[in-house]
């Protein structure tokens, strides 16, 4: 190769890091980094952590009266909504479990019934039975009503979505509950 050849390699390696130290300062030009005030992730334990105040955590929003949604909701509509739910829980009585358990006569019923089903601590801790105010809460947020539980699913934040899968999960059942 001649040193003219060269002379354009390394010209054209030059230029190459010449535009891209051009964008750099052109792009730190256009966007000022803003330093937060305090981190937004604290190490539990570290100096920081006993230095910083802890926010309090949030109040959880009251839910709104849901009795006269679940009197006019369709266990039709609550069927479609309940789609989302099919892919970890069966619904068909003696129906086999996936992710999660199955779902057949729930209202009512105690939580972590089901012996064949290995639920989360926190869900075995709870104790109780999922009557509807409890179904209604845990449909809203499953991870603050209960919490610890392995359910990843975020929750229905409509009330009229959650009345309707409740009174979906009202009909799986040979008799079911009363209503409220």
């Amino acid at each position: 190769m001649s040193s003219f050849e060269w002379n354009k390699i390394i010209g054209a390696v030059l230029m190459t890091a010449l535009v891209i130290k051009a964008i750099d300062v052109a792009g730190d030009a256009l966007v000022k980094p803003h330093e937060p005030e305090r981190n937004v992730y604290v190490v539990a334990g570290s100096a920081e952590a006993s230095l910083t105040e802890q926010p309090a955590a949030p109040a959880p929003e009251a839910l709104e009266e849901f009795s006269p949604l679940l009197a006019s909701a369709s266990a039709e509509t609550g069927k479609k909504v309940a789609r989302k739910c099919a892919a970890c829980h069966s619904f068909d009585k003696g129906g086999r479990k996936k992710v999660g358990p199955n779902l057949w006569n729930i209202v009512n019923a105690k939580r972590a019934r089901s012996a064949d089903f290995s639920y989360s601590g926190a869900l075995s801790e709870a104790g109780g039975a999922w009557g509807y105010e409890e179904l209604n809460a845990f449909l809203a947020d499953p991870k603050g009503s209960v919490p610890g539980t392995r359910m990843s699913f975020a929750g229905l934040k409509e009330a009229s979505d959650r009345a309707a899968v409740i009174a979906y999960l009202r009909s799986l059942s040979d008799n079911p509950a009363p209503l409220p």
